[in-house]
């Protein structure tokens, strides 16, 4: 099956940006939070790519994981990981708590408002990868320009909004989360020829990718990639990508890569890996 370009979709959002990621364009000025990609009709892929721009705090909000959302009726949980692009001097992502509560304390937390100081604020920067894990209590901060990788389903409890008048969802929230400090580990190696592994072990491997020239890729049977292009493009299966586009590989694809590109390939399921060979 050949590369497919997915359908590239804006969502205008209150705590959006006018100014956005190289690639996109934004004439009307509009307050861009989301641009993600969709799969074509009829199917149910096991990621979806996001890019998020954010000018204020998200909700502070937690996913399930895949053993509670199939005992809840959904295909899959919610792991995700993020790639930041841009970040100004003081952005942060709340990951987990400042230290351990009960699911009580983290209810009343809530509530109260007081879980803005309980959950732990990380500085972040241009360049960090962090994979979130479900179950995980967390927050996007403000001034952050970065791509989501998730596992492909729309399923967020919000536990906490700032006053926003919008529907919380504490029991179920409550319920799933692990309320406890998070520690981000780096799983982050040089596989060479240009290859990076930015995360692995999880729910799905983030690549990035550096090389230029020609290589087939070939993914294994069922198992297909997300081929996004951060900065520069190519060439795949014959047609031309750019940065701002997302592309799925089913099966295999030639790929050529312009010189100075800059490269993500995400895939589902850590014990299988895309074979990379010259063109």
């Amino acid at each position: 099956m050949p590369a497919t370009k997915l359908t590239t979709i804006r969502v205008e959002k209150p705590w959006g940006r006018t100014q956005l990621w190289p690639g996109f364009d934004n004439p009307t000025a509009a307050q861009v939070g989301e641009i993600w990609f969709e799969a074509p009709a009829g199917t149910d892929p096991d990621l979806m790519v996001k890019y998020l721009f954010t000018s204020e705090k998200l909700s502070i909000q937690v996913h399930e994981d895949d053993a509670s959302a199939r005992a809840a009726g959904h295909d899959r949980g919610k792991d995700e990981a993020w790639v930041i692009l841009d970040a100004e001097p003081d952005a942060t992502i709340a990951l987990g708590l400042n230290h351990v509560v009960s699911s009580d304390t983290l209810r009343a937390a809530a509530l109260d408002g007081s879980i803005e100081t309980l959950v732990d604020w990380k500085s972040v920067h241009a360049g960090d990868v962090i994979y979130s894990p479900a179950r995980t209590v967390h927050a996007i901060g403000a001034g952050l320009t970065l791509i989501e990788v998730q596992q492909n389903v729309d399923l967020t409890y919000r536990l906490y909004d700032y006053g926003r008048p919008r529907e919380l969802h504490l029991d179920k929230g409550i319920a799933v989360s692990d309320p406890k400090p998070f520690e981000i580990v780096d799983s982050g190696h040089d596989a060479g020829a240009g290859r990076k592994i930015l995360c692995e072990g999880g729910k799905f491997v983030m690549e990035r990718w550096s090389w230029a020239g020609a290589r087939d890729v070939t993914m294994p049977d069922g198992v297909p990639g997300w081929l996004i292009p951060i900065a520069g493009g190519g060439v795949v299966d014959g047609a031309r990508f750019v940065a701002g586009e997302c592309w799925m590989v089913d099966g295999g694809a030639a790929l050529v890569v312009d010189a100075g590109s800059d490269l993500l390939f995400a895939y589902p399921l850590a014990d299988v890996a895309p074979v990379l060979s010259a063109g």
